[in-house]
């Protein structure tokens, strides 16, 4: 089964080559034509010349798998989102950070609230009511449990797609 050249997507890069997202094969081919991003070769390898070749009714496009802003990106103000159930899940991927359990989810402060626990990115986690209920008003080292993950406040979209990107390609 073929997969159509329009399904495709391609990664784009800032003018200062850090990579911002993926985009579909339209967005990119009207980005090269304005002139608002020009290929961009990361290695010489047979992966960057491969690409794609569009054919319209006047012209063919070729549109390589990475591209690169020309114009500087005002990059939006992002800011920490406050501590929410709804942002927590998110962080913590609707999982129990104890067991792995994705049912009936509440949220469980690290150092508990009564002995000067804070309601912080770096203090909340998910725990399924079990979790919570096993560990109580104590610490997990006091419960004898152990977290899956170290909390922490979620980063900028540009930088956690730029880690992802960089990533798969190290290894």
């Amino acid at each position: 089964m073929t997969t159509s050249v329009l399904d495709q997507s391609v990664v784009v890069f800032s003018k200062n080559y850090l990579p911002l997202s993926r985009i579909n094969i339209k967005r990119a081919i009207s980005l090269l034509v304005i002139g608002k991003a020009e290929p961009m070769l990361l290695e010489d390898t047979a992966e960057d010349t491969a690409g794609w070749q569009v054919r319209s009714p006047n012209a063919i496009f070729y549109v390589p798998n990475h591209i690169r802003l020309t114009v500087a990106s005002t990059e939006r103000l992002w800011k920490i989102p406050a501590v929410s159930r709804r942002e927590i899940l998110r962080r913590d991927h609707h999982t129990c950070q104890y067991c792995g359990s994705t049912k009936r989810l509440t949220i469980d402060h690290i150092l508990p609230r009564s002995k000067g626990g804070k309601h912080t990115w770096d203090n909340v986690v998910i725990a399924c009511e079990r979790c919570n209920q096993h560990k109580g008003d104590r610490t997990p080292h006091e419960a004898g449990m152990t977290l899956r993950t170290k909390p922490k406040a979620p980063i900028h979209p540009t930088i956690a797609f730029a880690e992802q990107f960089w990533q798969a390609h190290t290894d």
